[in-house]
């Protein structure tokens, strides 16, 4: 049981040393872009709300 143990955390070494990581100047420019879109996405969904909320309340006062 322990060999096996052992055997797989030498695989997930192996695997790890294969991973191509991100330099730091990607990560920061890519965290960016992200933070970018969720606000446009949130201002885009907020605006959404505002219009579908006019219409509701003009036809709910009818």
């Amino acid at each position: 049981m322990l060999e096996r143990i052992t055997n797989f955390l030498k695989g997930v070494r192996g695997e790890v040393d294969r991973v191509s990581w991100p330099t730091r100047s990607e990560v920061i420019s890519l965290t960016g872009l992200i933070l970018l879109l969720v606000v446009i996405l949130t201002v885009y969904i907020w605006g959404v709300d505002m219009i579908l909320t006019g219409f509701l309340r003009f036809f709910v006062q009818l």
